[in-house]
């Protein structure tokens, strides 16, 4: 009998497997960098670059001027030129410094060039409330890039999928924003040590349950999670599934879960007016209306600008106790 003890599996936090996922991919990639505002020397302003600029040099991990726009627009150029860029941009809230570039070159050059351009640029950046960062610094804004073809969208809410999805966006001939949470860096979760890819377009059924199903968003899938014992105390057994993916968004796997539970609900950190969760609701009723007994319902955010103050801040986001109150609504209990 062997006396080897066997090997626990690894953990890391969320913010150590963004930093895993982007150091194996400029291994892979000679022709990958990083951009972006602190990300040299101070290993950005989250601490997911720490100890790339001492490992590959200011030549591939490049502190740029605090300039959105610019950092965009060398992306563009870059990849367009057979580079394979992985751009930083410090806060989602700054997409509007530089969204010329996003929507009329980045996501329409490969269509306008008849596929003569190749645009692989992965485009890391942080959203999400919950540290008192105030207005400008808070807001989940993927419904505007998931609106424009040509770029794909990805939420990851742990640290498999932040790995995996990195990877994943890296090695993908498109424009990938991978949106990563503040409120998440410390999360941990097994993340195996070598490289790996989460599919892009692919949803994950985090638990399974035959009463509701939960479409749940980046870090709003564990608040789903957490509203699992409260609905089992009423009765409801709910399955959850990580959406992870928000362009393309995988709405067979949507429609699989409703066959099944009859019922559905999406939430998401998002303003729910004019969310992303409005595009899904969409697509479940239009085709899949004959499995549903009751209207697709949704959780997010009020409209209004995040508010600074702590107390109005834990008001204004959506929670567990949201996600079992519109339960209880839509299932009249």
């Amino acid at each position: 009998m062997s006396e080897a003890k066997e090997q626990k599996p690894r953990k890391l936090p969320y913010v150590a497997a963004i930093t895993e996922g982007v150091r194996q991919v400029l291994i892979e990639q000679e022709n990958a960098f990083v951009a972006g505002e602190d990300v040299g020397q101070a290993g950005s302003v989250f601490g997911y670059y720490q100890g790339l600029f001492d490992e590959f040099g200011k030549d591939r991990i490049i502190d740029t001027p605090i300039s959105e726009k610019g950092i965009i627009g060398l992306g563009v150029g870059a990849s367009a030129t057979g580079c394979r860029p992985i751009l930083d941009l410090m806060f989602m809230d700054f997409i509007g410094e530089c969204m010329d570039e996003i929507a009329n070159q980045m996501a329409k050059m490969r269509f306008m060039f008849g596929g003569a351009a190749t645009l692989p640029v992965t485009v890391l950046t942080m959203a999400g409330a919950g540290i008192n960062l105030a207005a400008q610094h808070s807001q989940s804004l993927e419904a505007w890039l998931a609106h424009l073809p040509g770029v794909k969208v990805v939420m990851p809410s742990n640290a498999y999928d932040a790995k995996g999805l990195i990877i994943a966006a890296a090695r993908d001939d498109n424009p990938v924003f991978v949106v990563l949470n503040k409120m998440s860096l410390a999360l941990q979760a097994e993340v195996p040590e070598e490289m790996y890819e989460v599919p892009i377009g692919k949803a994950e059924i985090v638990r399974e349950g035959k009463d509701m199903t939960i479409l749940a968003i980046g870090r709003m899938v564990h608040e789903a999670l957490a509203a699992v014992e409260p609905l089992k105390e009423l009765g409801v057994d709910a399955e959850v599934i990580d959406v992870r993916s928000i362009q393309p968004f995988d709405t067979d796997t949507a429609i699989e879960s409703l066959r099944k539970t009859h019922r559905g609900l999406i939430v998401h950190e998002a303003v729910r007016f004019g969310g992303f969760g409005g595009e899904i609701a969409a697509q479940l009723q239009e085709l899949a209306f004959d499995y549903l007994d009751a209207p697709i319902a949704r959780v997010g955010a009020p409209f209004s600008p995040v508010p600074f103050s702590p107390a109005l801040e834990k008001v204004y986001l959506p929670n567990a106790e949201a996600i079992v109150a519109e339960v209880r609504k839509t299932l009249g209990i």
